[in-house]
């Protein structure tokens, strides 16, 4: 099967490379020219626009930042649209509106191209190690045409409902995610003003019901206070701005998602935006007037 890759930035480039590494044919391009050539360098081939990466491929994959740019990626000039023909596949697995998913869905089925909406979960440490987990929506048989394809990248694959439904779910993930962070920070905020030492809350509650893979995952770089971007602030604003506008056009209440975009639009304004979103400890220390860290 012969495979497009757009977009290899944090996460696109690991998923490109688990991707060769399964045998598949792959094409592969992105404006970042140093990251084509390490993709390169691992086997692929660089096309030289998105549409000769469509006109080669059989199925392309877009990972990039948001809307704008999976619109830009498949509808500007030399972009992926004008290199495909009926039969062909998008999946995108970048994190976008699902208002959006449907409308390139939409567009697309036209020309009759087939789009799944595919956003993943698991950070770069998840891209990297081919764990990640993918929310998948659109046609079923779609979905299990391209299931094994999906699953070079991820420990799972998920149908969760018609296009748009990936990327809904997908907000409902970096809802949790970012609510989870939160909740941890401030907990070892109430821990370190106690005088109790947080990494050993952390080790007491990890395994109890309060545990949780994002606990794992963040408590360990907050106490060790190791802020590199597995995946940045500015990015899960992202989602929350997305999942906002979702819950307003479709008439929910979020207030705990409005609550963390004010955190982190108050980590923005201090030029936090490009750390790990496990720096929303650090609007917890600047309120409390304390440093979280293991002693």
């Amino acid at each position: 099967m012969r495979v497009g890759f757009i977009g290899l930035g944090i996460m696109g480039k690991p998923m490109a490379k688990n991707v060769l590494k399964e045998g598949y044919e792959l094409m592969v391009f992105d404006f970042n020219k140093a990251a084509v050539a390490e993709v390169v360098a691992a086997g692929a081939k660089e096309g030289n626009t998105s549409k000769e990466v469509a006109e080669f491929a059989e199925v392309v994959i877009t990972m990039l930042p948001n809307s704008p740019n999976v619109k830009a990626a498949l509808f500007s000039e030399n972009g992926i649209a004008s290199g495909l023909t009926a039969g062909k596949t998008i999946i995108d697995m970048s994190s976008i509106s699902p208002v959006a998913s449907r409308e390139f869905a939409a567009t697309l089925a036209e020309s009759g191209v087939e789009f799944l909406d595919a956003p993943v979960s698991g950070g770069e440490p998840g891209a990297i190690a081919g764990t990640i987990a993918i929310m998948v929506g659109g046609k079923k048989e779609i979905f299990d045409t391209y299931y094994d394809l999906m699953m070079t990248m991820g420990s799972s694959a998920t149908y969760v409902g018609e296009v748009g439904a990936g990327n809904v779910t997908k907000l409902a993930n970096q809802m949790i995610v970012a609510i989870n962070i939160a909740a941890v920070s401030e907990a070892f905020a109430l821990a370190t003003k106690a005088g109790v030492d947080p990494q050993l809350v952390f080790e007491a509650i990890k395994g109890g019901l309060a545990g949780s893979n994002v606990m794992n995952q963040k408590a360990p770089k907050i106490l060790s206070r190791n802020f590199d971007p597995g995946f940045r602030i500015e990015l899960h604003m992202k989602d929350l701005q997305n999942t906002l506008d979702t819950a307003h056009e479709i008439n929910v209440s979020v207030p705990f998602t409005s609550q963390m975009m004010e955190i982190m639009q108050s980590l923005k304004i201090h030029g936090m935006e490009k750390e790990d979103h496990s720096a929303i400890a650090k609007y917890y220390e600047s309120i409390n007037g304390l440093t979280i860290e293991s002693k």
